[in-house]
C-alpha cells in the first residue's frame, strides 16, 4: 500500500508539474517583447511615425519617401522580433525606388500592448499601417511583406487588405499545427498530442478561439498577386504545410521552397537570390498601366 500511494504521488506530481508547465509556457509565448528601438539609421532618411490601431496599441514605425517613387512596400515583421529585423529589407527596396514603412506590431518593440495574438490583433495593426500609406502616399501601389506573425496578420485581416501585392514569408497554416510543430521541436513525439492544453489557454488568456487564428481558411480572399516563401528546412512552418497554403491562394501565385533554409530570416539565408525574385515579383507585380495602379514617376537616380 505504501508503495502504492507512494506511485501515486509521483504520478500526481509529474502531472501537476507538466500542467504548471505548460501554463508557463501559454503565458511566455504571449508576453509582450517590448525593446528601446533608437532613431532611425541616417541612410533611410526616415521619419518616426505613431499610428493609431484598432489593436488598442499606438504602433511606433518608420516611414522611408522617396520620391518618384515606384510603389510603397510595408515591412511586417516576425513573432517576438521588431522593426529593426527589417532594416535591410527597407535598404533594398528604398535603394531600388520603393517608399518603405516598417514599424512594430503591438506588443512587439517600442509599441505598447498586452499579449501577443498570434496574428489576431496584429491584423488590425496591419490594416492601421496601410491606412497610413494611402494617407500619407496617396494613389501608390502597395505591397505588403510579412514575415511568419507578420504574414499571418495580414491574411486575417477582415476585410482583407486592399493590396497590390503580397509576399507571405514562413506562414504557419493554422495555429494548431503551429503549436504541433513547435510542441515536437521540444519535447519530440510526445508533445503534439500536449496541443490541445496549450490551445485551450487561448480563450481564457486571450480571447481568441483557435479557429480565428487559420490563415489557410482566409487566404483565398486575397485580391493581388501573392508569393509564398518558406524553407525546405523549416521544422516550424513545414514545405508540407507551406505547399498546403500556397495551394488556397487565389491565383496569380508564386512559391518558392528556399533550399536548406529553416524558421529564418530568408531574406539574410538567401542573400542574393531572394532580392532577384522579390523585386521581379514586386516589379511585375506593381508594373505601370496595370488595372488600379496610378502610374509612379521615374525613381531617383
Amino acid at each position: 500500500m505504501r508503495r502504492q500511494r507512494l506511485i501515486a504521488l509521483i504520478l500526481l506530481g509529474g502531472l501537476l508539474a507538466g500542467v504548471g508547465a505548460l501554463l508557463y509556457a501559454g503565458h511566455a509565448l504571449a508576453a509582450p517583447q517590448p525593446a528601446v528601438i533608437g532613431p532611425p539609421p541616417p541612410d533611410l532618411r526616415a521619419e518616426v511615425v505613431e499610428i493609431p490601431s484598432a489593436s488598442g496599441s499606438r504602433l511606433r514605425g518608420w516611414l522611408c519617401r522617396v520620391p518618384g517613387s515606384r510603389g510603397v512596400v510595408i515591412l511586417m515583421h516576425g513573432v517576438r522580433a521588431n522593426r529593426l529585423s527589417m532594416v535591410r529589407r527597407a535598404r533594398l527596396f528604398r535603394d531600388h525606388g520603393y517608399s518603405v514603412l516598417l514599424f512594430d506590431f503591438q506588443a512587439h518593440g517600442e509599441s505598447p500592448g498586452a499579449h501577443i495574438t498570434f496574428g489576431a490583433l496584429e491584423s488590425r495593426d496591419a490594416r492601421a499601417a496601410l491606412d497610413l500609406v494611402h494617407r500619407e502616399l496617396p494613389g501608390q501601389p502597395v505591397a505588403a511583406i510579412g514575415s511568419s506573425l507578420g504574414g499571418a496578420a495580414t491574411v486575417l485581416a477582415d476585410p482583407p487588405l486592399d493590396l497590390d501585392a503580397l509576399v507571405l514569408e514562413s506562414v504557419y497554416p493554422t495555429v494548431e499545427e503551429a503549436t504541433q510543430e513547435r510542441l515536437r521541436i521540444y519535447l519530440g513525439p510526445l508533445g503534439p498530442p500536449l496541443a490541445p492544453l496549450l490551445l485551450a489557454q487561448l480563450e481564457p488568456r486571450l480571447g481568441i478561439s483557435p479557429s480565428a487564428l487559420r490563415p489557410i481558411d482566409r487566404i483565398s480572399r486575397v485580391r493581388c498577386p501573392v508569393f509564398v516563401i518558406s524553407g525546405t528546412a523549416d521544422d516550424r512552418t513545414t514545405p508540407a504545410q507551406t505547399k498546403a497554403l500556397f495551394a488556397k491562394a487565389p491565383d496569380p501565385k508564386q512559391l518558392w521552397l528556399v533550399p536548406g533554409a529553416a524558421h529564418v530570416d530568408l531574406d539574410r539565408f538567401a542573400g542574393a537570390e531572394y532580392e532577384r525574385r522579390v523585386l521581379e515579383f514586386l516589379a511585375e507585380a506593381l508594373r505601370p498601366g496595370k488595372a488600379g495602379i496610378a502610374q509612379p514617376q521615374a525613381p531617383p537616380a
